[in-house]
């Protein structure tokens, strides 16, 4: 027994002395503990969990060299070689915190985002349709967001006081050469495509990528839906103007039919228009979407239609005289897109084809003055993730555009072709988990006036804490003139932006508060001296044309969305301030452009109410009124319109059954029939004028929607919703 004792006494001792024992802290890089963090070393059972000091400490029977490991959520792994030799190892050991999408900055200065994609979401599609005042039209619920001018007698987006041939609209990297129905005077239309198409939007109010460009303001970037699983749908849909039946097969392929005509509407509530033709078309679209098994995926969009209207429109000259307006319009819009990751998604390719092709055979006043639009552009664009969880990236990529154009008035047949191509590189990084910067560079040449330009990009974002950011943006944007000036002067050059954002915002407990400051610089812009200014905004150059001009647009812009203070509801408050001046066009002296506004204001509500599957919204937006200029105005005396103001009521009621959901929805714009004026046309003395006001003083707009077979994913969505 003695002998034994004496045995296992002495393997206890041995034992004890062979083992080592590790202990140490675990910390971030800033020194401050993280509490249970997980300690192993790999390929053993041996381990420990930090305490709530950070501390940890643990015993192993492992001999040599070995792993240590340390995990934590949050945190990227840490690993170190330690050597066991039976001796105490301690350890200062410090996480560096991981880059994810729970807790990332992300570069916001000059953008409005509303991608799933994003955390900073702030529209989805249905937030589109249930905005009264919206039209359930794209543009039309982005001019009340901040940094938009509403300017009621034309479509497009004015932004921060650029005209609205400074914002190109742009469908999955692909430029949109019509993205409106065909223009008529003081007559603003509808964007040509539905909400529901988009999976995000992302506005850019400035500053925007280096992967896009030709554009002095601002871009509109609409990414198309991804594959909605495998169902098969069918939906109609009518109301006072349209009716349409659209149909998708396994969630692949859809197809679409229209036919609008506004005699109902017109004829249920007053207009100030004489249609000769009432506006009447018929349209068809078509679109595939799918995924593929080598981890790529095409998505083709193709759309025809054909429109005509004809409208008396007045002289402005003698009392009652109207001249017609009579347009038939063809339109055509295909855009292919194809995606392919390569290496466990480290390189993504991305290429793009479209087509776009617009013809206006018009008619006015007798004289023949046909439009005819044609761009091709193809894009390829490579993609390289790199970083803590790929959460940096570098884009490098380039496009060619063959444009054509022409235009026809009376004797005078003016054509012009661009070959427009540009390369451009742009890399996203972390220099640590709170600030994200964003650099790049575009370099562009277009043939029709023979020149080449280099823009630089830069944004940067820091966190300022766990739910709030401030970002910068800043940068050069270039832009060929308009079409109208070189058509007669091809010796011009690019007009100039340079770009300057300060950003902050924060997004908490579904409320988010956001707002910019900015500075624009114009420079290089197309002036012409034409010895008297004239205000028709749709005269064709007269005078001879230079690259003279400037101008300046600075303000700021506030933007307050709720969504948990008052249950179901959803509220938003945007503000803006814009001081802006210019000498371009036939301007005289720098001055205020006739299409900003100063001071512009927007409140929007929605309750829904789900029990009943009811939705109902208020919209109140309010503009100060702009600058109006009169025949051999000299700019020294400035009159103003009055203000600007709109109320407008929506209601929708969502109706499920096992295979079916209808939507029924009425809208009310300009609930108290204000007359709103947009602006004066003169007669050719200047010594009469007249308001331009909208069609409709007040309108009601109502129809249904119904879907039925396997619930698609439009339906799914909004279901969720409500």
């Amino acid at each position: 027994m003695k002998k034994l004792f004496t045995l296992l006494f002495t393997t206890i001792i041995l034992s004890t002395q062979a083992q080592t024992i590790i202990s140490g802290k675990v910390s971030d890089k800033k020194g401050e503990v993280l509490p249970f963090a997980n300690v192993a070393l790999q390929g053993t059972y041996d381990g420990a969990s930090a305490n709530e000091n950070g501390l940890f400490t643990f015993s192993t029977d492992e001999k040599g060299s070995k792993k240590l490991v340390v995990t934590m959520v949050g945190f990227l792994p840490f690993s170190k070689e330690i050597e066991l030799k039976g001796e105490k190892v301690s350890l200062e050991i410090k996480l560096e915190e991981s880059i994810n999408s729970l807790n990332a900055v992300v570069v916001t200065a000059g953008m409005f985002e509303a991608s799933d994609e994003k955390k900073m979401v702030m529209l989805k599609p249905l937030d589109i349709v249930t905005t009264a005042g919206g039209n359930a039209d794209i543009v039309s619920v982005m001019q009340l967001l901040p940094g938009s001018n509403r300017v009621g007698e034309k479509e497009g987006l004015f932004v921060r006081g650029g005209s609205a041939n400074e914002t190109k609209t742009v469908i999955d990297g692909m430029i949109v050469q019509n993205p409106f129905f065909s223009s008529t005077p003081d007559v603003p239309q509808r964007g040509r495509f539905d909400p529901f198409m988009f999976k995000g939007t992302a506005f850019s109010t400035g500053g925007y990528s280096a992967l896009y460009g030709q554009a002095l303001s601002s871009v509109l970037l609409l990414n198309t839906q991804d594959k909605l699983g495998e169902n098969t749908s069918t939906t109609v849909s009518a109301n006072l103007a349209s009716a349409a039946v659209t149909h998708t097969h396994k969630g692949w392929l859809t197809g679409t039919v229209y036919y609008s005509n506004i005699t109902p509407l017109i004829s249920l509530i007053k207009n100030a228009y004489d249609f000769e033709k009432v506006p009447e078309g018929v349209g068809a679209s078509v679109s595939v979407n799918e995924n593929f098994k080598h981890n790529n995926s095409l998505k083709i969009y193709g759309t025809i239609a054909d429109n005509r209207s004809a409208i008396n429109l007045p002289t402005y000259d003698e009392q009652n005289s109207k001249h017609l307006f009579d347009n038939k319009n063809k339109n055509a819009f295909t855009n292919a897109s194809y995606r392919q990751s390569y290496k466990d998604g480290l390189w993504v390719l991305n290429s793009g084809f479209s087509y776009s092709k617009n013809l206006d055979n018009l008619s006015i006043g007798g004289f023949k003055s046909d439009r005819d639009d044609q761009r091709i552009q193809g894009r390829l664009v490579m993609s390289r993730l790199f970083g803590n969880n790929r959460s940096s990236s570098f884009n490098f990529g380039g496009e060619s555009h063959f444009i054509d154009l022409s235009n026809i008035y009376g004797e005078y047949n003016f054509k012009l072709k661009d070959r427009y191509s540009a390369l451009f590189a742009e890399s996203e990084f972390y220099v640590s988990p709170k600030l994200a910067i964003r650099i790049g560079i575009r370099g562009e040449y277009t043939s029709v006036i023979n020149k080449f330009n280099a823009a630089p990009r830069i944004s940067l974002a820091y966190k300022t804490g766990k739910y709030s950011q401030v970002s910068f943006a800043g940068g050069r944007f270039y832009q060929n003139p308009d079409k109208e000036y070189l058509y007669l002067n091809k010796n011009l050059g690019f007009e100039i932006a340079d770009h300057a954002i300060l950003n902050y915002q924060i997004i908490k407990d579904n409320r988010t508060f956001r707002t910019e400051i900015f500075y624009k610089k114009y420079s290089d812009l197309i002036v012409e001296k034409t010895g008297f200014f004239d205000p028709n905004p749709y005269r064709f150059p007269s005078g001879p044309t230079s690259n003279n001009g400037n101008g300046y647009a600075r303000g700021f812009d506030m933007f307050i969305r709720d969504q948990k203070s008052i249950k179901n509801a959803d509220l938003w408050l945007t503000y803006s301030f814009l001081d802006t001046e210019r000498y371009f066009r036939n301007y005289p002296t720098a001055s205020t452009p006739s299409f900003a506004s100063k001071h512009n204001m927007s409140l929007v509500y929605k309750q829904f109410f789900n029990k009943i599957s009811t939705n109902l919204g208020v919209t109140f937006s309010q503009s100060t009124g702009r600058p109006t200029y009169i025949l051999n105005d000299d700019f020294k005396k400035i009159e103003y319109l009055k203000a600007y103001q709109n109320l407008s009521l929506m209601a929708s009621k969502i109706k499920q059954t096992a295979n079916s959901f209808i939507v029924f929805y009425v809208i009310v714009d300009n609930a108290l029939g204000r007359n709103n004026v947009f602006g004066y046309r003169y007669s050719l003395d200047g010594t009469k004028r007249f308001e331009v006001n909208p069609m409709m003083k007040r309108s009601i707009f109502f129809g249904a929607t119904w879907t039925f077979g396997k619930l698609n994913g439009r339906s799914k969505e909004a279901e969720l919703d409500f």
